[in-house]
């Protein structure tokens, strides 16, 4: 990998797979299935493949929530893709979502089943399939759309260029780790100056928007993603720590991010979930503890 300052693109760029540096197995300039491989299927109507990075954990927390207002439709199973392993390449994941990318949802209630994937559109799926976390108001719903694009349209800022640059690429860069940090406080000063009057991103309702925006923005000043909650200085946005402090303690929140986890702590891991029971019965703590094995 060349960091010198007087790198010229070549004039046709060829992919050199030693050049992804910690993601060197999962991203690729093609896309379609690598291998067969079907998806497994639980007695829910609702099929969740998924990993519990802050994509997934937006719909995990949705149908926590869902379940909470007692929206018993909404009773899932979630299956861990294992994006490191390749899972999402397999021909069943590529069938649900063509693009490789988790979360992936299948809606079987139909009599045709729906496949419904990228984050944003999975939660306003839901939300319009169960009537909830999405306000009808035609300004109150414009102003939650807003917010749930502005988080689709600002995360790959966030992820795939601070997060990727400060705490994954294999080289430090500093033009890079600067643009992007700037980048990122602008972020979180947008959010600081709109949670400043506001309770949610949505007024005083708590809506998809939010489930959206926390597990990124709430995740970043939390100290919990990227560890670079010293490097951006969050103590400066004391409304979004608020509000990420409130949305933490919620205990549908607290359930959905821990699904499909498998990193970290082995009591937040619950790789896979079938039933609320599972939360209890379920994580690899109690797994390991029972019989040894994960």
């Amino acid at each position: 990998m060349n960091n010198s300052s007087d790198y010229v693109p070549p004039k046709v760029w060829k992919w050199e797979k030693q050049n992804g540096g910690r993601f060197a197995n999962i991203n690729r300039p093609v896309s379609g299935a690598t291998h067969e491989k079907e998806l497994p299927v639980g007695r829910h109507p609702l099929q969740l493949y998924s990993l519990a990075t802050p994509n997934g954990q937006k719909v995990t927390i949705m149908l926590e929530e869902l379940l909470a207002l007692g929206h018993q439709g909404a009773e899932y199973d979630a299956w861990l893709i294992r994006i490191g392993e390749g899972d999402q390449f397999g021909s069943g994941f590529v069938a649900a979502n063509p693009n490789s990318k988790i979360p992936a949802l299948v809606d079987r209630s139909t009599p045709t089943p729906i496949r419904v994937f990228e984050s944003g559109a999975i939660l306003m799926y839901l939300a319009e399939k169960f009537d909830a976390f999405l306000p009808t108001e035609p300004a109150e719903r414009a102003e939650c759309l807003s917010w749930l694009f502005w988080q689709m349209g600002s995360a790959p800022y966030l992820g795939g260029g601070f997060g990727h640059f400060y705490s994954y690429a294999s080289v430090k860069i500093e033009y890079a780790i600067d643009r992007f940090a700037m980048e990122a406080k602008r972020q979180l000063d947008v959010l600081d100056k709109r949670l400043a009057d506001n309770e949610f991103l949505t007024g005083d309702q708590y809506t998809i928007a939010d489930m959206a925006v926390w597990p990124w923005y709430g995740g970043l000043v939390k100290g919990e993603i990227y560890d670079a909650a010293e490097f951006l200085s969050v103590q400066e946005y004391t409304n979004v720590l608020r509000w990420a402090s409130a949305i933490a303690a919620r205990p549908a929140v607290q359930r959905g991010r821990i699904v499909n986890r498998a990193r970290g702590d082995l009591s937040s891991q619950l790789h896979e979930r079938h039933d609320a029971s599972d939360f209890d019965l379920r994580t690899q703590d109690k797994l390991e503890g029972s019989d040894g094995k994960v």
